[in-house]
């Protein structure tokens, strides 16, 4: 055997990309145009078959979509009604304002309680509403208040202790209604004066803190001394009622002079707001104003 003779046993290469006709008349397969071969009776079948391309789809471009009329006619009378609600809420927005400006011109404030932050009794906004000259003069004002509820407290605790050793129980009734009658009449009659005379600069408020703050004063002098009038003087927690105590009970004398230093310091802090403000009162020209209507009102009421 040459070495240029083929190979008996090597397979047949078959290229499917070559003349198929001739391959049909060789190999015995047709090729019938539909693109399958077929077989001659007696011939080797074909290994592959070729598919026809699938025919293009087509999009039609101009299709529509219909939307129900009903639907049309809902979203315009939803649009309607929230037309007719935001006109509504203009109007109720603008008689508002309305008011506020006709509130604001009459001079009328709107207080919000605000303090204390867990439980608002009262409104109490000094950062915001007093000026900037006078705000320490304010926080010392609102401490007096504050130690004036501080006095009159330890005064309950110190006549309960008199108390239970053995006094009557008329100096702790007396005791509590200091505290009770005493605690919300210091804000209505001298502090929320002063407060509001501080924001507005009225004169009037300035004179009306006047004099029910030297009512104050002269209470916490009064109870800081505690003179045998009322009661032998032992329903408040003054410095002859700890004396007095102290020969029968030790205790019962140092919650009496505890109360004593209290009343006192109240006392001396109470003089010198007092001082603060008339100086800032006479200063500012507001007492001159304040005679002038004085005497405006009297003449007025004689006429």
């Amino acid at each position: 055997m040459s070495r240029y003779d083929s190979n008996p046993f090597d397979e047949e290469e078959v290229n499917p990309f070559s003349n198929q006709g001739g391959r049909g008349k060789q190999g015995g397969s047709n090729y019938d145009g539909s693109g399958f071969y077929t077989t001659n009776p007696g011939s080797v079948p074909a290994a592959t078959s070729i598919l026809p391309p699938l025919p293009p789809e087509s999009y039609d471009r101009g299709a529509t979509i219909d939307i129900p009329l009903d639907n049309a006619k809902d979203l315009k009378a939803k649009e309607k009604e929230l037309q007719a609600k935001e006109a509504e809420l203009k109007k109720r927005e603008q008689e508002l304002k309305r008011r506020e400006d006709a509130v604001s011109r009459a001079g009328i404030v709107i207080e919000e309680k605000n303090w204390p932050p867990f439980f608002p009794l009262i409104h109490h906004d000094i950062p915001n509403e007093i000026p900037i000259h006078l705000q320490k003069l304010q926080y010392v004002a609102f401490t007096t208040y504050l130690g004036l509820v501080a006095c009159l407290l330890w005064n309950i605790v110190a006549v309960t202790t008199c108390w239970i050793k053995g006094e009557g129980v008329t100096i702790w009734l007396l005791a509590i209604i200091y505290f009770v009658s005493g605690v919300p009449g210091a804000y209505v009659l001298w502090y929320r004066p002063l407060y509001r005379a501080m924001r507005t600069d009225s004169a009037l408020k300035f004179g009306w803190f006047f004099l029910c703050y030297l009512v104050h004063i002269g209470f916490v002098v009064f109870a800081a001394v505690a003179p045998p009038i009322i009661f032998k003087g032992k329903s408040l927690a003054g410095i002859l009622p700890a004396i007095t105590v102290m020969t029968g009970n030790v205790l019962v004398g140092i919650f009496y002079f505890i109360g004593f230093a209290f009343f006192c310091l109240e006392s001396l802090l109470s003089i010198w707001v007092l001082q603060q403000v008339y100086m800032y009162f006479r200063g500012s020209g507001k007492e001159a104003e304040m005679k002038r209507d004085a005497a405006k009102r009297t003449m007025m009421s004689v006429f």
